[in-house]
C-alpha cells in the first residue's frame, strides 16, 4: 500500500508557514524573514519514502487584497484549499483570529484539517488552551499541535499524523523530485530575501526579481537578474550611495546561491523601474502571477 497526497499549509502572514514547511520537507524551499507577506507564490516541497509521497504546499498568507498582486496571492491560497487532501491551518497564538469569510473558505474544503498553534513561547498555557478550544470549535480539526517554531519543531510527530490522513495513491511526482520550481525561481527568491533583510518599510514589497538570463558553464554559473521597483526614488535606495546597496545584496545573494547550486556563481544585478507593476495585469502575467 502506497500513500500520496497534497498537504497545504495556510495561515495569516507571520504565522510561520514557511518555517513549518521547510522543517517538514527538510529543505529550505521558502524564504524566511521577520517581515509579513514574504511568500508570494505557491511552492511545492515533496517528501518521498518507500511508503508515501507527501506534497507540501507553502502558500502566501491570508490577506485582504490591495493590489492585483495580492489578488493573485489570495487566488493561490484558494486553489491550495480546493485541491488539498489535507489542510494544515497554522495559527499564531498572539494573533489567532481569522475573519468569518476566511473561516468559510477553509471550511468549504471537504479535506481533514490539522490545527497547529505556533509561537507558544510568546504566550501562557491558559491563553494557548483558550486559542486551541476556540479554533477547534470553528475548524473541527482531526489533530491539534501546539509548537514554538523558533525553539524548534518536532517534525517527526507531525509527519506521523499527516501520513495517517494521506489517501492511498501512486506517487504524483518522480521519486527524486523535491519541488515543482526550477533553479531560476529559487535564485530569484534568494535575491528577494536579501532585499527583505536589508531594507525597511515599503521597499521590499515594491520589488520583484526577474532572472532574465542563466548560463551554465563547467566551472561557473553566470546569472543576470533585474530588481524591479516602482519608482525612481526606490531605485536610488536599492542602488545606494556609490552602489553600496546593490553591491551588498549581490555579495549576500551570491554566497547563498553558490551554496544552493553547489558551484561558483557570477551574479549581475541591475535595477529597473516598472511603474505600478503590482497593479499591472500584463506584467503580473508575464512574471507568473496571473494565468
Amino acid at each position: 500500500m502506497h500513500k500520496s497526497g497534497y498537504i497545504n499549509i495556510i495561515g495569516k502572514p507571520n504565522a510561520g508557514k514557511s518555517t513549518l514547511c521547510n522543517a517538514l520537507v527538510g529543505e529550505q524551499l521558502s524564504i524566511i524573514t521577520p517581515k509579513a507577506s514574504t511568500t508570494r507564490h505557491r511552492i511545492l516541497g515533496i517528501v518521498n519514502t518507500a511508503e508515501y509521497q507527501a506534497i507540501f504546499s507553502d502558500t502566501p498568507g491570508i490577506i485582504e487584497p490591495a493590489y492585483k498582486l495580492h489578488e493573485s496571492m489570495m487566488s493561490a491560497v484558494k486553489d491550495s484549499i480546493d485541491d488539498a487532501d489535507l489542510l494544515i491551518v497554522l495559527i499564531d497564538v498572539t494573533n489567532p483570529e481569522l475573519k468569518d469569510e476566511h473561516l468559510r473558505m477553509i471550511n468549504s474544503s471537504k479535506s481533514p484539517v490539522i490545527l497547529i498553534v505556533n509561537k507558544i513561547d510568546l504566550s501562557d498555557p491558559k491563553t494557548v488552551s483558550d486559542v486551541i478550544k476556540n479554533m477547534s470549535e470553528k475548524l473541527q480539526p482531526k489533530e491539534v499541535f501546539a509548537i514554538s517554531a523558533i525553539n524548534g519543531i518536532n517534525p517527526e510527530s507531525i509527519m506521523k499524523q499527516i501520513v495517517a490522513y494521506l489517501p492511498e495513491h501512486e506517487p504524483y511526482y518522480p521519486k527524486d523530485q523535491l519541488t515543482d520550481r526550477n533553479t531560476r525561481f529559487f535564485v530569484s527568491e534568494i535575491i528577494r530575501e536579501k532585499i527583505f533583510t536589508n531594507y525597511e518599510k515599503e521597499i521590499p514589497y515594491s520589488t520583484e526579481v526577474i532572472v532574465h538570463d542563466y548560463k551554465e558553464d563547467s566551472g561557473i554559473d553566470r546569472i543576470y537578474a533585474y530588481i524591479i521597483v516602482e519608482r525612481d526614488s526606490q531605485k536610488g535606495i536599492i542602488v545606494g550611495k556609490k552602489g553600496d546597496g546593490i553591491k551588498r545584496i549581490g555579495i549576500e545573494a551570491r554566497k547563498d546561491i553558490e551554496a544552493f547550486v553547489q558551484k561558483k556563481v557570477f551574479l549581475d544585478l541591475r535595477v529597473k523601474v516598472e511603474e505600478n507593476w503590482r497593479k499591472n495585469e500584463t506584467k503580473l502575467k508575464r512574471w507568473g502571477y496571473l494565468e
